[in-house]
């Protein structure tokens, strides 16, 4: 293990990464309620506005993946379909197997400049949580409470305000509802087996109703729906604590753009085009578990900066003066010293991984 190495898996370092994250969010969600005039006079500036701001929290997490542990992220995909992406509103399509792929789908979005537009569908709760719940309220992001004859309407009318929203934006949909175990799948296929659907290898069965209700709410709004597949080389299986540690990983991601006009407007022959898209992911996983590799050319686009410049700058604009207190509270001998660093530490600890992208967990299939 090198030294930086082993400077990257030291918990100071973790600590350090947690305040800069938890403080600046904090800030920035207060800058976001500042906004809330500005809806008044002009919702499409207060739109724009919050955009950036919620890059500045979110692009913090992809800095760690990029930056801090160094993941590399390969992208096989169409040439003709390649320069389309990040200039067109779209449906992101994601399995959902690992503990960071929602990371990987903001990696995704920040490479071709649509992070801070990014939309996902998320439980009701995360509404009220600190940061990443404050942040995607401004964003107009879609809340529900999984309960389906509820989230329709919710979900239709929180779509439909995005007609005219003024940047281009991924909605990221988990179909599978809830991340892949093993125990998930044997239920899974039974419940295919009982409704006579092809089984899956690599996936769970989609959740076909809150796929449905996405795609009508958006024809006119998106352009298309990029199939997304992610693995990991060396049948690696990642975690956020392991990219906290500086450890690299490789993903691979495998993206297909279909245009929204080829997927049918009738409820049913939706779900039967979703399940067969689905069965069309399980081949491309088993062909990169025989060959280590997607089918399709690459055309990976290069890391941008930006995620790092922001991170910096949160980190020397909070460390200075946190550096400067506790010099001052080390050298008057204070007992609150000992208080404020067990508080911090505790904190830290109990950051929420609260992070899961759109899911569509107890929705009817």
């Amino acid at each position: 293990m090198g030294l930086l190495q082993l400077l990257k898996s030291q918990f100071l370092c973790h600590l350090i990464i947690c305040y800069v994250f938890l403080v600046s969010g904090l800030i920035i969600n207060l800058l976001q309620l500042c906004t809330l005039p500005v809806w008044l006079v002009s919702k499409q500036l207060a739109r724009r506005i919050n955009i950036r701001l919620a890059y500045c929290i979110s692009s913090q997490m992809v800095a760690i993946l990029e930056w801090w542990s160094g993941t590399e992220c390969t992208l096989y995909t169409d040439p003709k379909s390649y320069p389309l992406y990040g200039k067109e509103n779209a449906i992101v399509v994601l399995n959902h197997a690992f503990e960071i792929d929602f990371l990987c789908g903001w990696t995704f979005c920040e490479r071709f400049g649509v992070l801070g537009s990014s939309k996902v569908l998320a439980k009701k709760q995360l509404a009220y949580v600190p940061i990443i719940g404050w942040m995607w309220y401004f964003l107009e992001i879609v809340f529900c409470k999984r309960k389906w004859e509820e989230d329709r309407r919710t979900v239709n009318e929180s779509l439909e305000k995005l007609r005219d929203y003024p940047e281009n934006f991924w909605f990221l949909l988990y179909c599978e509802g809830t991340r892949f175990t093993p125990k998930k799948h044997q239920v899974s296929m039974q419940v295919a087996e009982s409704k006579g659907l092809s089984k899956l290898k690599y996936h769970l069965l989609p959740r076909t109703k809150g796929f449905w209700v996405t795609v009508q709410s958006l024809r006119g709004t998106a352009a298309a729906v990029y199939d997304s597949t992610l693995n990991f080389r060396n049948n690696e299986m990642p975690t956020l604590l392991g990219l906290l540690n500086g450890k690299k990983y490789h993903a691979d991601l495998y993206v297909r753009r279909i245009p929204l006009e080829l997927i049918p407007e009738d409820e049913k022959e939706c779900a039967e085009w979703l399940h067969k898209l689905y069965q069309e992911k399980d081949s491309f996983q088993e062909h990169y578990a025989k060959t280590g590799r997607f089918p399709g050319p690459i055309m990976s686009p290069p890391r941008r900066p930006w995620s790092l410049i922001n991170w910096l700058f949160w980190s020397c604009l909070l460390l200075y003066p946190l550096g400067l207190l506790l010099t001052q509270l080390i050298s008057s001998g204070s007992v609150f010293t000992i208080v404020a660093s067990v508080a911090v530490c505790s904190a830290a600890d109990l950051t929420p991984q609260i992070f899961t992208g759109s899911s569509l967990d107890d929705w009817p299939d």
